[in-house]
């Protein structure tokens, strides 16, 4: 069993794939509702069924990609290979759905269930075998946890760069208009050129090390035994889901409450000691988010260490929701105080993904410790499967949320409107805080016991290699 220590480049390397997912994974968070309704011309409403209709079908589809991945096999190994083969049509993909055809309302809405249906497989296609590539690159849990960290930073990074960029780009290539929509087709077009060369370069600079204890393939039937057995994974899951929708709730009514219930529009810039910044309200807000949650990842590994992987996330999502209840009783000319907020929930929002990442690589050794067997695909489609499924569930939520309280595009909205518009930043999100809590809270898999789980199977995997050294270096 190889421990050796992961070196600085290739940490950086495994989040450079990260940093491409995420650019494209908040653009699409952040933007792609606004975009559907006040550029596109589509319903909230049509909107809010379309993202529950269509991750709901492709989250069940990451599975599939994870039992595919565990059967490939190449000179590259099994999931460095799809960086290098699902880089350009992750691009492309992107670039289609944020195109706008001159078609009927009808016609829109159809092309919008295909390009966007199209997205989140490829999606998957990429990113399944990204997050698989945390279980097999090293055993040792800490060095998990770290390159599960540097996998965040890059994510958050990419994901700060995306929103620092996104209005300045719409405006540049759409003569000053953040719903022109020749300015988000370009703009897709500048960002699926940058995810390309990043997804690349992860493929270039990481390896694979951790080999299953038992080299001959198992059955799919056996796999999905095995996965369906796994309470950890189950937990996970469960948990995964709440995270994200406290995060999409949140980041899918951030852009309405700028716009309409705090009245700050594209060209308000934000000043410092009288001192203009050159960026409007929301981009302020979604930098400073991405900044803070930069800030989350940092901290979540000597938190960890210290106290433990399930303490730190219980914590995080505690305080996550109890400053996010009050946020819901700042008003419109607090704006300072709405930044201190932002700030402090996204730190605590930081904290939980390395820890999640980190524990879905720990829940393939308990699988292999228990059954004998290793899914690593198949196990980590769980945490890309727990992301849609949120995703899902938080995007329908908002869209459908907007329609009940009476959202109308690019007009002043009504008081029950922006009434709504407050609870999906505060109360709503907060409430995904608390379920993610009650399934961490039964988590079974401590340190001392993940510690014992690791030593048994790398006595194991020696035990497999000395025996097959002996059989072929018999007479």
């Amino acid at each position: 069993m190889n421990l050796e220590k992961i070196k600085l480049k290739e940490k950086i390397a495994y989040g450079f794939g990260d940093a491409a997912s995420s650019m494209f994974w908040k653009i699409f968070s952040m933007y792609l509702l606004f975009f559907y309704t006040d550029v596109f011309g589509l319903t909230a409403a049509a909107v809010g069924t379309m993202f529950l209709v269509t991750k709901v079908w492709d989250s069940l589809f990451d599975p599939f990609v994870g039992v595919y991945s565990d059967r490939v096999e190449t000179k590259w190994g099994k999931f460095r290979p799809f960086l290098l083969w699902v880089a350009v049509p992750f691009a492309i993909i992107g670039v289609l759905t944020f195109y706008t055809p001159n078609f009927s309302h009808d016609g829109k809405l159809i092309y919008a269930y295909i390009t966007y249906s199209l997205m989140m497989m490829v999606y998957s296609l990429i990113n399944v075998p990204y997050a698989s590539l945390l279980g097999v690159m090293s055993s040792d849990g800490k060095e998990r946890t770290t390159l599960a960290s540097y996998r965040m930073v890059f994510a958050f990074g990419g994901s700060l760069i995306a929103l620092w960029l996104i209005e300045p780009l719409v405006k540049y290539f759409g003569d000053g208009k953040l719903t022109s929509s020749q300015g988000w087709f370009f703009t897709i077009i500048a960002f699926g050129a940058i995810t390309t060369l990043l997804f690349w370069g992860c493929f270039a600079g990481t390896r694979e090390r951790v080999k299953p204890i038992r080299e001959e393939q198992s059955t799919l039937k056996e796999d999905l035994k095995d996965l369906l057995a796994n309470k950890p994974w189950w937990i996970l899951l469960g948990a995964g889901v709440a995270t994200l929708l406290f995060n999409t709730i949140r980041d899918g009514g951030a852009i309405y409450y700028f716009k309409y219930f705090l009245n700050k529009t594209d060209h308000e810039t934000f000043s410092i000691f009288g001192m203009g910044t050159g960026m409007s309200y929301l981009t302020i807000y979604l930098v400073l988010g991405q900044a803070a949650n930069i800030i989350g990842v940092i901290l979540a590994t000597p938190l960890a260490n210290k106290i433990g992987k399930k303490k730190t996330f219980f914590g995080a999502m505690l305080l996550a929701a109890i400053l996010s209840v009050a946020f819901y009783f700042l008003t419109k000319n607090e704006v300072v105080l709405i930044l201190i907020f932002q700030f402090f929930i996204s730190i605590c929002a930081g904290c939980i993904f390395p820890l999640l990442w980190s524990m879905y690589a720990d829940t393939a050794d308990y699988s292999e410790w228990k059954q004998g067997r290793r899914a690593t695909g198949l196990v980590f489609s769980a945490s890309s499967m727990s992301q849609k499924l949120g995703w899902a569930l938080g995007g329908a939520a908002t869209g459908w949320l907007l329609a009940y309280f009476g959202f109308k595009a690019n007009i002043a909205q009504s008081e029950s409107a922006q009434s709504g518009i407050r609870l999906m930043l505060s109360i709503l999100p907060a409430v995904g805080a608390a379920v993610s809590m009650l399934f961490i809270s039964i988590y079974p898999l401590s340190e001392e016991k993940l510690k014992n789980i690791i030593q048994e199977l790398n006595e194991i995997r020696l035990s497999e290699k000395e025996n097959t050294t002996d059989s072929n270096g018999a007479v």
